[in-house]
């Protein structure tokens, strides 16, 4: 197996790390794509259009720098582990009780919440994973890492194919309270980062010189996860509609395309991840950039069901391998003394600046004449044109040393 040796070279207490990363950032996933499968049926419910539906997409995204913020102050202060045990004890339950809501604003309102849970996760979770395991093991697990998230989409896309008649969409949504029992592992089988152990025993920087200091480097990374997150949810977030209303496929069609593609997605993730720590972080993410670009006819236009298929598992390969990269390269471009604020912050600010993607499509197709493939052909192209671009003239610190003060 050509990762086995990756894996072998973890200890038992480093896989233990990485596996409860990977179920806390699989879980946040499924409860978030759940709500993807179901929004015609959650407009229907409330008496509304689909574009005031996707707007609990817009409060997801946009409430997590909220999140990060809050949960990365915490972790660096108290550690990554207890903050990682709160987030994925709240998110669960918010999600849970958005299944719940009696009106569409209190829906609105719950998923809000549910996104500030949500971006404290990542933040957490990748720092706590990135520093515990070796550094030449830090592009295969950040793939594993970052593969949680499309392997929380097929989870979801497989309660639609299989739960969805029986349970409808508030049933659908209850599964959201799952994640919660994960707090159990993490508790009893997780230690604490030892560079995080370690940086206590040092003066700590306040967070503002901190941030004064390293604030171009802030700045290049939100851009750069800006327009990470605009291809990934262009990508993601409305496919599913175009699959049933633009190409009329059923809902079942529809689940099982969506286990492909995120299949090729924890493919490509695991693999450009891997392949990052030979030929460098940034020449990855460039590759599968340009991947991306190359796929759009493929995966936008093709009309049967085996170009369809075809064309968006590459397609997410290629979207999924560039994420794989991010947790590794974010955790290594991070300020030591803020690392558990800093990578969520850019990733989630990122999300804020790129929340307005599903209804952009859906205004963009609109206008198109219905044209929804249009839409997320466009939306997709420039936003991996620009992690070209971007990714090309930026930083790296492949194998940066890990500790948790300023040296």
């Amino acid at each position: 197996m050509p990762f086995s040796g990756d894996w072998k070279a973890l200890g038992g207490f480093e896989r233990r790390v990485v596996g409860a990363a990977f179920l806390g950032w699989s879980l946040d996933a499924f409860d978030f794509f759940l709500l993807v499968f179901v929004m015609k049926d959650v407009a229907r419910t409330f008496g509304v259009g689909l574009v005031t539906v996707t707007m609990a997409l817009f409060l997801t995204l946009a409430a997590r720098p909220v999140g990060a913020l809050l949960f990365g102050r915490l972790a660096d202060r108290f550690g990554r582990r207890p903050v990682l045990m709160a987030v994925m004890a709240l998110y669960p339950l918010f999600a849970f009780l958005s299944a719940l809501a009696p009106s569409i604003g209190s829906f609105l309102l719950l998923r809000g919440l549910f996104g500030v849970a949500m971006g404290g996760e990542w933040g957490a979770g990748a720092s706590l994973v990135m520093e515990s395991v070796p550094p030449r093991c830090r592009g295969f697990v950040s793939g594993l890492l970052q593969a949680g998230y499309p392997f929380g989409y097929l989870l979801a896309a497989l309660a639609y194919a299989l739960l969805y008649p029986v349970t409808g969409w508030r049933g659908l949504l209850m599964l959201g309270i799952l994640p919660a029992f994960v707090v159990f592992f993490v508790r009893r089988g997780v230690p604490e980062s030892a560079a995080f152990s370690e940086g206590r025993k040092s003066p700590v920087p306040s967070f503002s010189a901190t941030v004064r200091r390293f604030w171009k480097v802030g700045a290049f990374a939100i851009l750069l996860m800006t327009a990470f997150n605009v291809l990934g949810h262009g990508t993601q977030d409305l496919y599913p509609t175009l699959l049933e209303s633009r190409r009329g496929l059923s809902p079942k069609t529809v689940g099982g395309l969506a286990v492909l593609y995120n299949t090729g997605a924890i493919m490509g993730g695991i693999v450009l991840g891997t392949l990052s720590e030979r030929i460098g972080r940034r020449r990855a993410i460039w590759l599968a950039s340009l991947m991306a670009i190359a796929l759009l006819p493929l995966w936008g236009f093709g009309g049967s069901l085996a170009a369809i298929a075809a064309g968006s598992f590459l397609m997410q390969c290629a979207v999924q391998g560039a994420w794989g990269v991010v947790p590794a390269y974010l955790n290594e471009l991070s300020p030591p003394a803020i690392r558990g604020t800093f990578p969520g912050v850019v990733y989630q600010t990122g999300n804020l600046l790129a929340a307005a993607t599903a209804p952009l499509e859906a205004h963009l197709a609109k206008v198109a004449g219905g044209r929804l493939d249009l839409a997320l052909v466009a939306v997709a192209g420039g936003a991996a044109l620009a992690i070209a671009l971007l990714i090309g003239r930026g930083p790296e610190q492949r194998g940066e040393r890990l500790h948790c003060h300023e040296v």
